[in-house]
């Protein structure tokens, strides 16, 4: 396949791996918008929460553009992450924080729709950031992406909870010893 210079690169190489779980991360976040309410009404939750996967679903755009430009290429207009858009992802986070209870266990993912969509765009981001990280082993690349792709995936779990808190719904816990089931 070939980068946004034109330079051929194996379809399996880290850096098409990279953008290709950035894309994929993109896709699940529309899924996740495309399941929540359309915000009709007096509560202006849904309107928000839309508003920022939006915003979140741009900047994967420019960070997918980012990775499939070889190393030292520049355009015109071209996109990029900067602290501002981590410190955008982190005032989101304390934020919704200030809304839940504290957290004294690990949770399962889960719970409704919405939420188990925030949890599963946690673990593409996650898979995304490791993709970057091993690209960056190998050649030079954006480590404000990696930086941005963290804090993004501690965003979608506090969404997660945030969601299930504002819809008061249950938050799973892990149960580190279930009752063991007999036939």
């Amino acid at each position: 396949t070939r980068l946004a210079g034109g330079q051929q690169v194996w379809k399996d190489s880290a850096r098409v791996e990279a953008y290709g779980t950035v894309d994929e991360l993109n896709a699940a976040i529309g899924v996740v918008r495309s399941c929540m309410p359309s915000g009709q009404g007096p509560n202006p939750d849904p309107v928000r929460l839309d508003q920022e996967l939006g915003w979140v679903q741009h900047k994967l755009f420019d960070l997918g553009a980012l990775l499939a430009t070889a190393p030292g290429q520049t355009f015109p207009n071209m996109p990029q992450i900067a602290q501002q858009d981590v410190t955008r992802l982190e005032r989101l986070i304390d934020t919704c924080q200030k809304d839940l209870p504290p957290l004294k266990e690990f949770l399962l993912p889960g719970g409704s729709l919405v939420p188990s969509l925030l949890h599963l765009a946690r673990t593409i981001c996650r898979r995304a950031e490791r993709h970057c990280v091993r690209l960056s082993r190998e050649e030079p690349a954006d480590g404000m992406a990696i930086i941005f792709l963290n804090r993004l995936s501690d965003t979608f779990f506090v969404l997660a909870r945030w969601v299930a808190h504002r819809r008061r719904e249950p938050e799973v816990l892990w149960d580190r010893h279930p009752p063991t089931r007999t036939p």
